[in-house]
C-alpha cells in the first residue's frame, strides 16, 4: 500500500535507470567526412530574391480583423 502512495517517484527512479543504462552502454557512430566529393557551388547563379509590396496595417484595422 505504501508503495502506490510513491508511484511517481518509483517511476522517475526507474526511468532515470533506464536512461543512464541506455547512454552508458550505447555506441557513438564515428564521424565521416567525406572530403573527396565535390561541392555545387555555382558562383553565377544569383539567389533569388522575393519582395513584398503589401501596405501595412493600422491599429484600427488590426483591431477590426480581431
Amino acid at each position: 500500500m505504501n508503495a502506490l502512495k510513491h508511484m511517481e517517484a518509483i517511476f522517475f527512479t526507474v526511468a532515470a535507470v533506464g536512461v543512464s543504462f541506455a547512454i552508458a552502454t550505447s555506441e557513438t557512430q564515428p564521424l565521416v567526412v567525406a572530403a573527396d566529393r565535390p561541392l555545387f557551388i555555382h558562383p553565377d547563379v544569383q539567389m533569388p530574391v522575393v519582395t513584398v509590396a503589401a501596405k501595412r496595417l493600422t491599429a484600427a484595422e488590426k483591431a477590426e480583423l480581431m
